[in-house]
């Protein structure tokens, strides 16, 4: 009986593996009905949300004019209406100003002007998926990132389960990845990003880890108990990555040892709540935009003054 005891008092004394690490509250608040859509407009599905050089947010989602551009006051821009994608999911703006989409549901990556012509396309004729030795086309990608030096890495992520890194020009250079939960194995790579040395950081969604490797695919290390990493943001102001936790519904700021500095959000459908917290990105004041799957929308947080 006093063996069960003491048995009892150290499992309440520490926790417990693998329990869902926390950290303080950010700073940020929800900016209430910040996206202005004329009359009679609605999103789908949000699936991606990035921020350009000069703090105008693109919003990527599943419905009409999938493609929007917002002011951070949240005033339109524009809004394509033709869009040559089966299903949105990530997108990216690179340090020209050329918007990068991800279609998951085409298997393709197509590279835009800021006013919405075609540059640029990685897709296999008649939008078939790609096996994981296609070096131009992909099975369900999900997002992208750029190189310090402007190559680029694709998450090809619900199908082959790799990282693809090209050069600015399109040029394919090299891979890594497969199914599994080894070190540089991946269910479901969601999300990519890297930092200011080249690191590239990988959301491997379902085995609920961030991975971190060098510029070729190297394995680094793993960050783990964070929840379940679906999209990735770095401000290189704050040397900091940005993550949206989908399946806790909650955004975390990270240091690159994976520690969290703050975190803010929980489970809902009013303002400053998450459903679906599907993608991230951060402008130059601080402020956040969560993309939402299930709400339908995309959310800006702003610091609190």
């Amino acid at each position: 009986m006093r063996r069960a005891c003491l048995l009892t008092a150290i499992c309440f004394s520490f926790p417990l593996m693998g329990e869902m690490k926390k950290g303080p509250a950010l700073p940020h608040g929800p900016v209430e009905n910040w996206a202005q859509l004329p009359k009679g407009w609605n999103f789908g599905e949000v699936s991606g949300v990035d921020v350009d050089r000069n703090d105008n947010v693109w919003v990527f989602h599943r419905g009409k004019h999938p493609v929007m551009q917002f002011d951070r006051s949240g005033r339109m821009l524009q809004a394509w209406a033709e869009v040559p994608v089966k299903s949105s999911h990530g997108i990216r703006v690179d340090p020209e100003g050329n918007v990068w989409l991800v279609d998951v549901g085409g298997h393709a990556l197509i590279k835009c002007s800021n006013e919405g012509r075609v540059l640029m396309v990685f897709a296999n004729a008649g939008a078939t998926p790609g096996d994981n030795t296609t070096k131009y086309a992909f099975n369900k990608p999900t997002g992208l990132t750029f190189h310090p030096n402007g190559d680029f890495y694709v998450s090809d992520g619900y199908g082959n389960s790799r990282v693809v890194r090209y050069r600015k020009d399109g040029e394919y250079v090299l891979q890594w990845g497969k199914k599994g939960t080894g070190e540089g194995e991946f269910d479901i790579v969601h999300d990519v990003t890297t930092d200011r040395a080249g690191r590239v950081y990988a959301a491997d969604r379902t085995n609920g880890r961030v991975q971190v490797f060098d510029a070729n695919g190297k394995f680094l290390t793993a960050w783990k108990d964070l929840g379940n990493p679906w999209g990735l943001f770095y401000v290189d102001r704050e040397n900091a990555i940005y993550m949206a936790d989908g399946e806790h519904n909650r955004v975390l700021k990270l240091n690159l040892e994976g520690q969290i500095l703050g975190q803010l959000g929980d489970f809902g459908k009013g303002p400053g709540k998450l459903d679906f917290a599907h993608h991230i990105a951060v402008d130059s004041t601080g402020s956040i935009y969560v993309a939402e799957i299930k709400n339908w929308r995309v959310q800006k947080f702003a610091i609190v003054r």
